[in-house]
């Protein structure tokens, strides 16, 4: 079965960001995004989603490398200074590439 080329940009953040970055990835050419409450741990501290300032999200991308790049490189600019933030790319294989 044929796949084509896109990138998964993965953003890990806190949940105060949620509705900016849905923003950012639409303003940024995203067609679609997923977005999942999540629980871990690094340098900021342990986030356990206890109470809602402890939340975070992780929002997955699936985008031309293009969008990708500009909107990473937007929230790093953007959030990475005053807030937990983790990005990272994946090369992904998708089977409808009109969706993407």
């Amino acid at each position: 079965m044929q796949t084509h080329a896109r990138k998964l940009l993965v953003i890990i953040g806190e949940s105060a960001l949620e509705k900016s970055l849905v923003s950012d990835a639409r303003r940024f050419g995203a067609h679609g995004y997923t977005i999942t409450d999540v629980r871990g741990g690094g340098e900021r501290g342990d986030r356990e989603a206890r109470w809602e300032a402890d939340r975070s999200i992780e929002m997955k991308v699936i985008c031309e490398e293009a969008v990708a790049a500009k909107l990473a490189q937007h929230v790093l600019d953007r959030y990475a200074a005053n807030y937990a933030v983790t990005l990272f790319t994946a090369d992904v294989g998708i089977f409808r590439p009109q969706k993407f």
